[in-house]
């Protein structure tokens, strides 16, 4: 499947590719045809707590896929998604219309992805089957840009490690540089494993780019995970959304090695309390920021609340 879809971008960059894909297996998620049909009189089915129009749906579009006008249509069941849900207002992509992305190129990736199974499943199913979809995506457009893709992608084998290391079993996850959610993910993953219950771990985070935080937001609607990522990126150390947050557990991979991050501005700030790093290298700026918002039972031992 991602072979025929790396064939559909042609010479478009993977970079913006990847949205395109993405924002489809959303609008495939949450605009499939309607529930099966039940026997008079009984209740029906639960729904994926998203409203979806008419024109919106799955299988209206699909009918639409030898239309010339199909970037139009689809740019407007975005927007119509939104209108009509307000936890996704801001984060579906309205790029379908733009110079360069055929039609006839995308009426075949919708074909495409109509082929993938039980993405219309009810419930749980629905959002664990677009869910390993979404992240088996998302790690081959991170192979195809190479280093770059670091930016909006951690691995899930480390993601694993880190997350087992923490293991988070109670309290608040945070990670302020949280690129397309895949800490938060895994955190939820191992958290119901080891016996905890959907929404009990309060999951929050901030990411700065973005097309990334509109990734990360899209990436938690589809598996049903609920998380304040703010109400539009912004940059952890500039602009913290969550100053007032201690939490119990913090995994991130933030940017390693950034330049110009902001410290001539933020010389009194008091996440800094062990000194200021250099404005050249940003290494330290992240650890004091991620010590600066863990709860104080939450600090290694051989470090001090107090020294704050």
């Amino acid at each position: 499947m991602w072979q025929a879809a790396d064939r559909l971008r042609s010479n478009m960059d993977a970079a913006e590719y990847k949205h395109v894909v993405l924002g489809l297996l959303f609008l495939k998620f949450v605009g499939e045809a309607g529930p099966p049909l039940r026997a008079a009189g009984a209740k029906p089915p639960p729904t994926r707590g998203f409203k979806v129009p008419a024109a919106a749906r799955w299988d209206t579009l699909l009918g639409k896929a030898r239309s010339p006008l199909l970037g139009r249509d689809l740019d407007q069941a975005m927007a119509a998604i939104e209108a009509q849900n307000p936890t996704l207002r801001g984060i579906l992509p309205q790029i379908y219309q733009r110079p360069g992305l055929e039609a006839a190129r995308l009426g075949k990736l919708l074909h495409l992805l109509d082929d993938i199974p039980d993405l219309g499943s009810q419930g749980r199913k629905a959002h664990d089957v677009l869910g390993r979809v979404y992240e088996y995506f998302l790690t081959c457009f991170a192979s195809a840009e190479g280093r770059n893709g670091g930016q909006f992608y951690t691995p899930p084998s480390v993601v694993g490690l880190l997350v087992a290391l923490l293991a988070p079993t109670r309290g608040t996850i945070y990670d302020p540089a949280c690129g397309s959610g895949g800490m938060f993910v895994q955190s939820e993953r191992y958290f119901e494993e080891h016996g905890g219950h959907r929404g009990e771990l309060k999951i929050v985070g901030q990411e700065s780019n973005p097309t990334t935080w509109r990734l990360a937001r899209m990436n938690l609607a589809i598996r049903g995970i609920e998380g304040d990522l703010g109400a539009e990126p912004s940059d952890s150390f500039m602009r913290d959304l969550h100053a007032d947050l201690r939490a119990d557990y913090i995994l991130a991979n933030p940017p390693f090695n950034a330049r110009a991050w902001g410290a001539t501005a933020l010389a009194d700030d008091p996440r800094f309390c062990f000194g200021l790093p250099p404005d050249a290298n940003a290494n330290f700026a992240w650890v004091q920021h991620i010590l600066y918002h863990l709860a104080p039972q939450a600090w290694p031992a051989s470090c001090s609340p107090t020294a704050r």
